[in-house]
């Protein structure tokens, strides 16, 4: 998923929200302790789980929805939606069984239908999911994707009843029920998306089966989930989530320290602040599964020259980068992240100054002479503008390039990689289930959320050798073949940092706790002074 970023404001501002927080203070009265309030930054893109992509999206979507399973302990996956499962012998076939307590919020019944109308959905072409590629260990899904099967009864996943969803996989593929606890498998109503259209997910028409349902939802303001009193689980503990949109992160760390957001992440903590509020005892960090990168569009010039790519890479000084950002990123040079199987910190191109120079003469351009201009495109919010600024002097100091900076609006952004991604962007990716594969499997050549235009068939070949392997060791080996075409070799993506979650929780808040996985569950929150 693209990663949550936070918002960045000019000194003049700060002196307004400084006046602004004042005035919200005199007048502010304590919420009732029945709500949580929180900011989520940005207007989420999509709520649409066959085409969202970011992780703001995701967060509402994992408190209104469910998959078939769940994490578990340790990050096993288990029984959600799915009340159990078989799986043959060959491994290649898994019997879902349903739940049949499962009730969708306008009464009617969950059914194994739902699940098959909603993979081939995604699946469908014509849905131009990027996602898509999620479901491809599938029998026929990717012939179906890529149109080279037009029927979409040759994907082998079938209702056999209400309560029984039967899948056939290509291969055995251990990850598989992990990978359905992820946004994109969950069940979706036919009659809803095709009766209201591209407004199926407004708050007045979306039909949903998690823990809290959409009641309201004012576009690039606020939105609000209330408990599901229906819902089959462990209800929520509190009633509410309101939320609001701000990408302000001075204004938003002004909110919360006068009382009106009980829980601000990275979007709500402006970088000359984290010092200060570093000495908090409500000032949280976590280490994420989540990588960031600068990707190179290999289809444009110059960067459709691995040498370029390699200078550009051996030219960016990590260690100051995470500086820089006040301790939300770790510096790495290879792509799996740490905590997983075949995480690596010796792959990838080093800072040597030196050899980024002689890359660049060998391509052609010593010294910058005759460089072309380039654009570097980020996303107008959070540490990005920094981190920009610092990559553009270190490509200017070591390679003598200059590199004009393109900052967008986040939904702009995500709109503009999918249409027409730039020669430099910068990117990131959280795990949406906690295996190598879904890092590995992204810059694959058939991977919907591959921006670099890269494609490498004998990468894509070691990538799926180590899904299949089942020996961890051997698996180890095939990811570091892989990971040193991904970071040393080809470098389409130059990884820059792991990130680390920065958050702001209330004392009183209990349960919010930020994991690897950047998961935010409501139904898991209470507040220890409820009844104060």
């Amino acid at each position: 998923m693209m990663k949550k970023i936070t918002a960045i404001i000019i000194v003049a501002f700060l002196l307004v929200g400084c006046k602004g927080r004042e005035e919200e203070s005199s007048s502010f009265t304590p919420h009732k302790r029945d709500t949580l309030y929180i900011n989520i930054g940005s207007e989420p893109p999509s709520l649409d789980w066959s085409l969202a992509t970011d992780s703001t999206s995701f967060t509402i979507l994992n408190n209104i929805m469910e998959g078939l399973t769940r994490f578990g302990e340790d990050y096993k996956p288990e029984p959600a939606l799915a009340e159990k499962w078989e799986i043959s012998e060959d491994g290649k076939t898994i019997t879902f069984h349903l739940r049949k307590d499962v009730n969708w919020t306008d009464g009617k019944h969950l059914r194994a239908q739902d699940f098959e109308y909603s993979w081939k959905r995604l699946l469908n072409p014509n849905t131009g999911a990027d996602y898509a590629y999620f479901l491809y260990d599938i029998e026929g899904a990717e012939a179906y994707n890529t149109g080279k099967e037009t029927n979409p009864d040759k994907v082998h996943v079938k209702a056999l009843d209400d309560h029984t969803l039967l899948v056939k996989l290509k291969r055995p593929a251990s990850y598989f029920p992990s990978l359905l606890t992820f946004m994109s498998t969950f069940p979706m109503r036919k009659d809803i998306a095709e009766k209201y259209g591209v407004k199926w997910t407004e708050a007045k028409n979306i039909v949903t089966l998690g823990p809290f349902v959409l009641s309201s939802w004012r576009h690039h303001e606020r939105m609000v989930l209330s408990r599901n009193k229906d819902y089959f689980g462990e209800k929520p503990k509190i009633e509410k989530v309101d939320i609001i949109m701000n990408e302000n992160a001075t204004s938003a760390l002004a909110l919360y320290e006068s009382g009106e957001l009980d829980f601000i992440d990275g979007r709500g903590i402006p970088l000359l602040e984290v010092p200060r509020l570093r000495l908090s005892s409500e000032f949280k960090t976590e280490p994420q599964f989540r990588g960031n990168y600068i990707g190179f569009n290999v289809k444009k010039p110059p960067f459709d020259n691995p040498l370029v790519r390699r200078a550009f890479s051996a030219a960016m000084d990590r260690a100051s980068l995470a500086e820089l950002i006040q301790g939300a990123g770790t510096p790495t040079t290879s792509w799996i992240p740490q905590g997983m199987l075949g995480y690596d910190p010796e792959i990838g191109i080093k800072f040597n100054p030196e050899q980024a120079k002689a890359w660049l003469a060998e391509a052609g351009f010593p010294d910058g002479i005759g460089f072309p201009e380039v654009s570097f495109l980020y996303p107008d919010v959070g540490n990005n503008g920094i981190v920009a600024e610092a990559l553009q002097s270190m490509w200017k100091r070591y390679l003598g390039v200059e590199v004009e900076l393109d900052n967008q609006e986040w939904k702009v952004y995500l709109s503009t990689l999918d249409t027409d991604p730039p020669t430099i962007f910068r990117a990131s990716w959280g795990a949406d289930f906690p295996d190598p594969h879904n890092f590995m499997n992204l810059f694959e050549c058939s991977s919907g959320n591959n921006r670099t235009g890269w494609c490498n068939s004998n990468f894509d070949e070691l990538v799926e050798k180590a899904a299949e392997e089942l020996n961890a060791e051997k698996r180890i080996a095939t990811y570091r073949e892989a990971q040193k075409i991904l970071t040393e070799s080809d470098v389409p993506i130059a990884p820059i940092f792991i990130s680390i979650q920065q958050s702001m929780i209330k004392n009183y808040v209990a349960g919010l706790d930020p994991d690897p996985l950047g998961l935010v569950l409501f139904y898991k929150v209470y507040f220890l002074d409820k009844n104060s």
